[in-house]
Formats: structure tokens, sequence, C-alpha cells
């Protein structure tokens, strides 16, 4: 009897296995061809004679998610567009227009300078810390135009030691530099994380006539995928903001008279922009910064950016195309790969991408 249960629960577990397997393979996205949209693309690739891996800006789109964004800050926040997302002065331009800002995150020297000479009434906030030496580089080499950094530029500085060397290049240079400090609200990816910390760096720009307080910046790209278990978005941006407005207390109590009126509170980005409007009476920040949501990249398909729609796309023409996918050593499963997933059925070879691509698109955007 024993032996026949067994059996018929094996028999039972194998049925229900072969009737689930149906049911858990891919939809085959393949069929039918491009959407029309898709189509108006390639045939104008064609048109241009575009022969390379192309990255290609929907600027009708771009504009539209700039749009979407403008809406969720309804005047509640200024907002900071991330030049890494948008790496060409075009698009920072064509943003700029849209939204009505001149405020701009960079990240690195180059475009720093870039953009310092070719928008002069730009303010710009550095959205990560840069090495000495290329602070200095940036000094020896004069914009030569309206430019000043003394009032237009914040450096983002995240411990004590990186202060008193930002310190030093004050003095030699004779002249102020504005220090953003970089806070960690949960990222753990750098900034301040502790009282002492926050408090050394306060006393050297007490002590140091060269250096002047402009403002905090707080990151918190992490909060977006926060799994439910532990809490969700909503939990990881409260706890953010909480060391947020723990550090400004901090700054306030330990500067007292001091402290500077006015200041360029910085934080999100785009994964959790969005999540900020709910808590527009209790957040300490009075700007935003996002970038990426504008073009949306696969990365960025997540519920917080539901309303933000794909602009950009890396175009590669195919090169050739073959019935079947057929693995070295493992020909013999091309049958049942095709069948448990119809999107293995072809095989297609295309030009290779590179991220160069991406910053070769310094276009004139209008």
């Amino acid at each position: 009897m024993d032996s026949k249960r067994r059996k018929l629960l094996l028999g039972g577990v194998v049925l229900g296995a072969a009737a689930a397997v149906p049911m858990l393979r891919p939809k085959a996205l393949g069929q039918g061809g491009h959407s029309e949209y898709f189509e108006s693309i390639s045939r104008a690739l064609h048109t241009a004679g575009m022969s390379s891996p192309t990255m290609v800006v929907d600027l009708d789109r771009l504009k539209n998610n700039a749009d979407t964004l403008s809406s969720h800050l309804q005047g509640n926040y200024d907002f900071r567009i991330v030049a890494k997302s948008l790496p060409a002065l075009g698009l920072l331009e064509t943003v700029a227009r849209r939204t009505g800002t001149q405020r701009i995150m960079v990240f690195h020297l180059p475009f720093l300078r870039q953009l310092a000479q070719a928008q002069p009434s730009a303010d710009i906030l550095l959205g990560k810390p840069l090495p000495i030496a290329a602070a200095k580089d940036f000094y020896a080499k004069p914009t030569g135009n309206s430019f000043d950094p003394s009032k237009q530029l914040q450096w983002l500085i995240d411990s004590p030691r990186r202060l008193q060397q930002y310190a030093e290049l004050a003095n030699s240079l004779g002249q102020s530099l504005r220090i953003n400090i970089e806070l960690d609200v949960g990222l753990h990816r750098g900034g301040v994380s502790s009282d002492q910390a926050l408090t050394e760096m306060l006393n050297i720009i007490q002590r140091e006539q060269g250096l002047e307080l402009a403002g905090f910046m707080g990151y918190d790209a992490h909060a977006a995928k926060m799994p439910g278990l532990l809490g969700g978005p909503d939990k990881a941006i409260d706890r953010g903001l909480n060391i947020y407005s723990q550090r400004l207390e901090q700054a306030k109590r330990q500067l007292g008279a001091v402290f500077p009126s006015e200041l360029t509170l910085n934080g999100a980005g785009s994964p959790t922009y969005q999540l900020y409007q709910s808590r527009r009476n209790t957040a300490p920040c009075t700007e935003l910064a996002a970038g990426s949501c504008l073009v949306k990249p696969t990365d960025f398909d997540i519920p917080t950016l539901s309303d933000h729609i794909p602009a950009a796309f890396i175009a590669s023409p195919v090169l050739k195309r073959l019935p079947h996918t057929q693995i070295p050593g493992i020909e013999n499963l091309t049958g049942a790969m095709r069948w448990l997933n119809p999107n293995r059925a072809q095989t297609f070879f295309i030009s290779g991408v590179t991220g160069k691509h991406y910053l070769s698109l310094l276009l004139d955007y209008q």
C-alpha cells in the first residue's frame, strides 16, 4: 500500500510540474515586429545614414518628463539638474529652460570647466567630492568669463581630512571656497556619519577664513528599492530625513549666531524625488536633484517613476540574424531552450556598444 501511495504522489508531482512549465514560460516578445514608434526611429536613423551604435534622445519625451517632474515639485522645492544623466550642454539647456532652473549638479572636472565656460550664470553643486588636485586644476585655469566660483560653485566635502585640504587651497588662492557637507542618510556610500565628524568639520570652517558653509547634501537612492521586509521606501526616506534634520540641528547649536540664514539643503535623486511631496512640511531639504528620470533608462523602471516615460535608447544596427540559438557544447539542447523560452528562437548579432557613445551626443538641442 505504501509503495502504491508513493507512486501515486510521485505521479501527481510530475504531472503538476509538467502542467506548471507552460505557465512559467516567458511570453514571446518579438512577434509582430517593432511598434510604429520604434519603426519611425529606425527610419529616421536610416535616412540620416547612421551605421554605428547611436544614442537616441526623444526631445518630446524628455520635455514631457520635465513637465511631470515640475508638476510633482509644485514649487515646494527648487530643482537641481543632475548633469551626469544628461551629459551634453544642449540637453542641460533644454531641461533648464523647461524647468526654469539654473541649478546643476556636476560630477567631474572636465564637465565642470565646460559648464562654467558655456553657462556662466549656472549655480553649480558638485555631486561627489573631488580630489584636491582637481580643485587646484580648476582654479589654475580660469574660465575667462563672468562665472564667479566664490558665489556660484559649491564643493562637496565628505570628511574633515578633505576639508582641511580645501582650506589650505583657499589660503593659497586668497579667495573663499563655498563648502557643501555630504551627509550619509542611509546609502553608506560616503559622507558624514557621526556627530564627531560633523563637529570637527564645522570647527575647521569656523577656524579657516577661506571657507564658507554653503549647505548640506544627502543622497538617498537606496530608499526607492528598500524591500517591504525592511519597511519599504517610506521608512527608509523617513529615517534618512531624520538623520538629515539631526545634523542640521547639530550645526545650528554649534554655530549659533553665525549659522548661515540661507543654505543649499539638497536631497533626493530620481528614484526618490516623488516621495518628498508628501513630506514638504517636514523635510529639511530646500531643493531636490534628479536627472535620470528625465530620460528613464531601464534601471529606473520603478514604481516611484511610473508616470515618467523612456526617452533615451541605444540604437544598434543588426549585422546578422540566425534562425536559431546555439550555445557551443550544448547544441543538442537548442530545441529545448527554444521551447522553454520562445525569445531564444532566433539570434541577432549587433554592433558593439560602449559608454563613450553616450558622451558623444554633443548636439545643440533646441
